[in-house]
């Protein structure tokens, strides 16, 4: 007669059975409190903003908080505001991140490469991303001012303005100063990135291709380029979501305004939501924005996959 492993298992653990529940359930106790916080940090808050999107919460109103189904989404879809908004979105989004991008790789490029000073460049290359969002809009608005900044006297003096004024009460190029603010605030971040990629290149590469008679540029396109396609594809992807949330910038210095030539779809939220106290209405576009960045989330996860597999 014989006897089965997992009989003789059972037949060695002769601990208690609170005892063996214990010890299976020890790793998810241990995860249990980062867990919990998740949930009540985010999962909860974001639960609770998708249900507002389907009621009527308007704080000046004291009959509302009904569920109304898919009103505020209809009514989005006559908002002609809302389409200015994402308009502005996209150039808001597409220029600070391309800026950012250019002179962020112009940049992490020159830090690797040896010089005296590196380590102190390095470090005073980061000041700005420690610089808080709301200080910094504030100090490139006064830049901005006529009457106490310099920039418009500079640009007067390139020809580039007919006199000194404040950009930021132009239509026509008010969006260029948040712009500007976001570029100086968010080069940092690509730059550190970008530099800790082009560090990971193994440097016999470079020799092998000059012995070659490789160029610079060549050397550029058929090694840097493609060891940081990878970095470069979640880089963006992040600044893009970040930046397409960030409403600070624009909340400080323009406020939206003039005429709404500034309102992006966050600061859109943020004055719906805070302003007119309409948390409903703000929750909806809010959810939009969120599919809208959520479908743009996977086109780059899947682009940065298809350079990893063919890497």
């Amino acid at each position: 007669m014989t006897i089965s492993a997992d009989m003789l298992d059972m037949r060695r653990d002769r601990r208690p059975w609170l005892r063996r529940l214990a010890d299976a359930s020890e790793p998810y106790l241990y995860s249990a409190p980062s867990l919990i916080l998740i949930i009540a940090v985010m999962l909860v808050p974001l639960t609770v903003g998708i249900s507002y999107a389907f009621r009527d919460i308007q704080l000046l109103n004291p009959f509302s908080g009904g569920f109304i189904g898919l009103d505020h989404f209809r009514e989005l879809a006559s908002d002609a505001a809302f389409y200015g908004a994402l308009r502005n979105t996209l150039w808001w989004t597409g220029a600070s991140v391309v800026l950012q991008f250019v002179f962020g790789l112009i940049l992490a490029l020159l830090l690797d490469k040896p010089f005296p000073g590196r380590a102190i460049a390095q470090a005073l290359v980061f000041l700005p991303w420690a610089v808080p969002s709301f200080l910094a809009g504030l100090n490139w608005a006064w830049l901005f001012n006529p009457v106490i900044g310099p920039i418009p006297h500079w640009l007067f003096a390139l020809g580039l303005m007919h006199e000194p004024g404040n950009i930021l009460s132009d239509p026509d190029y008010a969006m260029w100063g948040p712009i500007a603010a976001n570029v100086w605030w968010g080069i940092p971040f690509f730059a550190i990135t970008l530099l800790a990629a082009l560090q990971a290149i193994p440097r016999d590469l470079y020799e092998a291709a000059s012995i070659d008679g490789a160029g610079w540029f060549q050397r550029f396109r058929s090694i840097t380029l493609p060891f940081l396609a990878p970095t470069i594809a979640i880089t963006v992807l992040l600044r893009t979501v970040w930046i397409s949330n960030f409403a600070d910038l624009i909340v400080v210095m323009t406020n939206g305004g003039p005429a709404d030539r500034t309102q992006i779809v966050a600061s859109y939220i943020f004055t719906t939501a805070f302003k007119r106290l309409d948390f409903g209405y703000a929750s909806a576009i809010a959810l939009v924005l969120l599919v809208l960045l959520l479908a743009y989330s996977m086109l780059i996860i899947l682009l940065r996959q298809t350079l990893l597999n063919k890497d």
